[in-house]
């Protein structure tokens, strides 16, 4: 049964009404009194293609869409309809009507005819269009779509950049999701996604050793790039069969100064040795902001910089610096292999992509105190929680040595939040933590519960507290009260700064 059919059921339900499908529209039944959305969200050119395809005559599918008009008829379950396809630069606006009254209603809301048409590309061009999609423009999900599963998957992909998302989901049996402004959205237009036709669409794109391995330990991860973006991906096997997440990466690394990152934290960057952490829960922009850091290093000093990633994210151009990205799996065994090398490789300026394990740590920590700046990850929520977490992953004889060694190498922490914007995207929260010779030592004389109170009133040496950013957050009109509760660790003391601040305890609560 074509997809168009139930809406056209609706079409036959409203006389006088026409069927109207735009892109970066949704659907709507159109009279000359109104309009009734059928479908809310935003339809690409493809999405709209792929189900006329479905209806369109067999004498004119192959040349559909061509520029310009095309009209044919269709019989559906209730009867026949006339639809005109209007396609134009990329973008496609169908009209169906019931034939009884299709002409009338057809010119009345044709908008097209209102305004004069753009240029028309030439057929190379358009031919070009019509097979790889016009650019900005999603095509669409492959359940929605009888095309090769590669094409499909970059359908998915381009959706997932056209509505501002920062992750894909895609799981056996069930619908697509995307991760919007930090809320999962079930995409129920879209179908579900059988788990042979996902496996088909994943192993499209994805390196051969990476199904190898999934095959193996039946997980995987590798970066896969087009058009419209950088991706992360992460496939994966559950009770329902296979899975993956994408996470999309932009191409474009946005600036320290762009990110909002304050001076102390940029400062560290033109530091001759020493390590700097970046840490938070997963999703929280970790990645990002390590990202404008390493850029602000290649744009400012002439040094050799290597990053180790699992997989590579960010690209970085040589700017000032010489930059080495190395990837876990395709350039290198481990973090921990690639780390040995890098000291043999006359490296300035490190980039351990995470620091999963005690070895990797142990020698992230040696390298930053024999003269090279490391940047890391961890997955930890305070900034004083970063220094427990290292210290405890180490065997209880060893820690008294790595408390020396933390004190003297580390330089700084930035325990990263997002919180939900108001009006739309995310907003970061950034927790400091400068290692200034009180912290080292409290770091040395094993008291971090005491870091949080010299944080408080660090603030000349560019130091902040999570409640502190929240706060000004709020404050900057940026993030509601309620939305810095949530993210705040210390809620207690949050409500506290908030009702001080004029604001009432209610909007928090």
């Amino acid at each position: 049964m074509p997809r168009l059919d139930s809406l056209l059921e609706k079409l036959f339900s409203n006389p006088n009404a026409q069927l109207v499908l735009e892109t970066g529209a949704g659907a709507s039944l159109v009279t000359a009194t109104g309009s009734l959305p059928l479908i809310r969200q935003p339809l690409t050119t493809q999405q709209i293609v792929s189900a006329l395809a479905e209806i369109v005559p067999g004498d004119l599918q192959r040349s559909f869409p061509r520029p310009g008009k095309t009209s044919f008829t269709y019989s559906a379950p209730r009867g026949t309809v006339e639809v005109r396809v209007e396609s134009l630069e990329g973008k496609v606006r169908a009209v169906a009507a019931a034939c009884d009254r299709a002409r009338p209603g057809l010119d009345l809301i044709d908008l097209a005819e209102a305004r004069p048409p753009p240029p028309q590309p030439p057929p190379e061009a358009d031919a070009a269009t019509a097979k790889a999609g016009p650019a900005g423009t999603a095509r669409p999900p492959a359940v929605l779509a009888p095309e090769s599963p590669r094409a499909a998957m970059e359908a998915l992909l381009g959706a997932l950049v056209d509505r501002k998302a920062s992750d894909l989901h895609l799981a056996s049996g069930d619908v697509p999701s995307m991760r919007i402004d930090g809320d999962v959205v079930r995409l129920d237009d879209y179908g579900p996604v059988a788990p042979q036709r996902l496996a088909d669409l994943l192993w499209s794109i994805a390196p051969d050793r990476n199904r190898e391995e999934w095959q193996r330990c039946h997980d995987t991860d590798f970066a896969h790039e087009t058009p419209a973006g950088r991706f992360r991906a992460n496939v994966f096997l559950d009770r329902r069969g296979i899975g993956a997440v994408f996470r999309l990466i932009p191409n474009k690394i946005l600036t320290a100064e762009e990110l909002g990152v304050p001076s102390a934290v940029v400062d560290l960057c033109a530091l001759t040795k020493g390590l700097v952490l970046v840490t938070g829960p997963t999703g929280s922009g970790k990645s990002t902001t390590l990202a404008a850091l390493v850029d602000h290093v290649n744009r400012t000093r002439d040094d050799h910089v290597i990053t180790i990633e699992d997989p590579i994210e960010f690209v970085h151009e040589n700017k000032r610096c010489i930059v080495n990205q190395r990837e876990v799996g395709t350039h290198t065994e481990s973090f921990k292999r690639a780390l040995r090398a890098a000291l043999r490789e006359d490296p300035d300026v490190l980039l351990v992509g995470e620091l999963r394990d005690l070895e990797t740590i142990a020698i992230a920590i040696e390298t930053a105190e024999t003269g090279h700046l490391v940047f890391g990850t961890l997955h930890t929520n305070t900034a004083p929680s970063t220094v427990d977490r290292i210290i405890d992953q180490f065997p209880s004889d060893r820690q008294e040595q790595i408390r020396m060694m933390v004190s003297e190498s580390l330089k700084g922490v930035v325990a990263q939040t997002l919180c939900k914007r108001v009006g739309g995207g995310r907003a970061a929260a950034l927790e400091v933590l400068i290692c200034t010779s009180s912290v080292a030592n409290l770091v040395r004389e094993g008291k971090t519960f005491q870091i949080p109170s010299v944080m408080q009133t660090g603030r000349s040496h560019g130091m902040c507290t999570l409640n502190d950013a929240l706060l000004d957050l709020v404050k900057r009109g940026l993030v509601e009260p309620a939305e810095a509760y949530r993210k705040s660790v210390a809620k207690a003391e949050l409500k506290g700064l908030l009702e001080r601040a004029g604001f009432p305890l209610a909007e928090a609560a």
